[in-house]
């Protein structure tokens, strides 16, 4: 499954690259270098990151799911206050 990123997206992925190797590499990459290093990072890092989201996101809603009773539930005939018991002499 291929990584595409909307082109808004991908436009400010490109302006983060072109920065940081200006003002970490004191280079002015061009646009068609920061685009293949963008699509390498997609396709050969990307899946990394997508599958340790998609594990977070699994863990997460087990851990929900496991606990739905105690995030959901609600006490039942509760308008009427229980009887006292009276203790007989």
């Amino acid at each position: 499954m291929a990584i595409t990123l909307a082109p808004e997206v991908k436009r400010q992925a490109l302006a983060s690259i072109h920065r940081y190797f200006a003002e970490h590499w004191d280079q002015d990459i061009g646009d068609l270098k920061a685009g293949l290093l963008l699509d390498f990072l997609l396709a050969e890092i990307g899946p990394c990151i997508y599958n340790k989201a998609i594990g977070d996101a699994q863990v997460y809603f087990r851990d929900r799911a496991a606990d739905l009773e105690g995030a959901c539930y609600e006490k039942e005939f509760t308008y009427w206050p229980p009887p006292s018991r009276r203790v007989r002499e």
